[in-house]
């Protein structure tokens, strides 16, 4: 845990010792009364809390922002939106760790007309499992930003709402690429129209000839990442990175 992270409600109330955060304060990181850790308000800013006391009310703290604009912004999320064909559940958890780790800005996870439909229903959406998630991916990161996560029935339905009217537009594929996403990206990027990105990639069984004929209607160019067939949640952690370093935040 590289941050500790609350929600707004929660600063100036007491912790509860059964919280897990408070578990790890205490008993990994060995702090007591007295002592600081870094911590944060999700979405907001980034700061050191003080731990004031510790008893059988919880554990009691200040918190103060950053004297640092910069480090109290908490790491502000990247101007890339994923279009995520629905993976497997155990995929998804690992998918939506990694994600928020590299700070994407939105995942928007997509029905598919070869993808398992059952994987819609996945529980980890309605229970919450899919936002815990994301805040762990947050929390490795030391951010206070959590990527904001939609679900779409469709892929025309993703498209409709990723805004990618505004966005440099990619999406993978094996099959009909035109040229790679590593090419695809310095084109853009001599262009001066890697500002902000969309990418889509497929589930596990890839995308349909009519859904390719539709994303490429919709301005998206389709690009390869070589000739190996990846998992999808592979295909999205190693496209997030080779996208953002191009748009110069891994710099």
């Amino acid at each position: 845990m590289n941050i500790c992270l609350f929600r707004q409600d929660e600063m100036g109330k007491a912790l509860p010792l059964g919280d897990e955060r408070a578990k790890h304060i205490v008993k990994v990181l060995k702090k007591g009364a007295g002592d600081t850790f870094d911590a944060g308000i999700i979405g907001g800013k980034a700061g050191v809390a003080t731990i004031t006391g510790i008893g059988d009310g919880g554990m009691s703290f200040s918190f103060e922002p950053f004297s640092d604009e910069e480090r109290a912004e908490g790491k502000m999320l990247r101007p890339l939106t994923l279009i995520v064909g629905f993976p497997r559940p155990i995929q998804l958890r690992r998918l939506l760790r990694d994600v928020a780790g590299l700070g994407a800005e939105r995942i928007i996870l997509s029905g598919t007309e070869l993808g398992e439909k059952s994987y819609m229903e996945s529980n980890d959406i309605k229970d919450g499992a899919a936002l815990r998630m994301l805040l762990d991916g947050t929390v490795q990161a030391a951010s206070t930003h959590v990527p904001e996560l939609v679900v779409a029935k469709s892929l025309r339905e993703a498209v409709s709402i990723s805004g990618c009217g505004s966005s440099a537009n990619v999406a993978l594929d094996n099959r009909r690429a035109t040229k790679s996403l590593g090419a695809w990206l310095f084109d853009e990027s001599e262009k001066g129209a890697l500002s902000r990105v969309c990418a889509a990639i497929g589930s596990e069984r890839g995308w349909t000839e009519r859904e390719r004929d539709f994303l490429e209607s919709a301005s998206f160019s389709l690009c390869s990442m070589g000739n190996r067939v990846l998992r999808t949640e592979t295909a999205v952690t190693v496209a997030s990175s080779i996208i953002l370093d191009r748009m110069g935040f891994l710099n």
